[in-house]
């Protein structure tokens, strides 16, 4: 992807996401939607499905800048800084705990406070955009599992990753809470 493509995707699938949720009433926004993925017994809202883009989107951006400054493992997942393999399960094991502990901090907050974290989060990764040359854009970012694994799609997806959490929230019944 190209700056131009990315930053309309970015812009336009966030006005998309705004629209959907600002359409929500209250008990949909706030209701008891999925099991977390760490504790079975904590549930995400709709809003919780929302404020989470802004972790995933800000970490995404942190990835980046340190691949871009030299680091030598700038995702972390599949191994760790000593170079130790993970499994699968420990890789999601400690995304689901980061992602939970998230959720915990920022569960409750009102649809304009959760806006003005993504607001804050999608900053961050314009800002990011405005400073990488093309040629950074097309770099693979070293063990990025998503889009197509360069820094441009992988700032790209934090767009499909609001489709993708909206899917989740609409397959979970959000809209069947009244």
């Amino acid at each position: 992807m190209n700056r131009i493509e990315i930053e309309k995707k970015l812009n336009e699938d966030r006005a998309w996401l705004l629209e959907t949720y600002s359409h929500l009433t209250e008990d949909q926004l706030f209701g008891d939607l999925t099991p977390s993925e760490h504790d079975p017994s904590n549930f995400w809202s709709a809003l919780d499905h929302l404020a989470h883009l802004a972790l995933i989107e800000r970490n995404f951006a942190a990835m980046i800048r340190r691949h871009i400054s030299g680091h030598k493992n700038p995702v972390g997942l599949t191994t760790d800084d000593s170079g130790a393999p993970r499994t699968r399960d420990q890789i999601m094991a400690s995304v689901h705990a980061m992602t939970e502990e998230w959720q915990k901090q920022h569960h409750g907050k009102s649809l304009n406070e959760v806006v003005a974290l993504g607001a804050s989060a999608r900053a961050v990764s314009l800002e990011l955009l405005s400073e990488l040359t093309d040629e950074q854009l097309e770099e693979v970012l070293p063990g990025a599992p998503w889009a197509d694994g360069t820094i441009g799609g992988v700032i790209g997806a934090n767009a499909d990753h609001g489709r993708m959490h909206w899917k989740w929230a609409k397959d979970a019944g959000v809209l069947d809470h009244h």
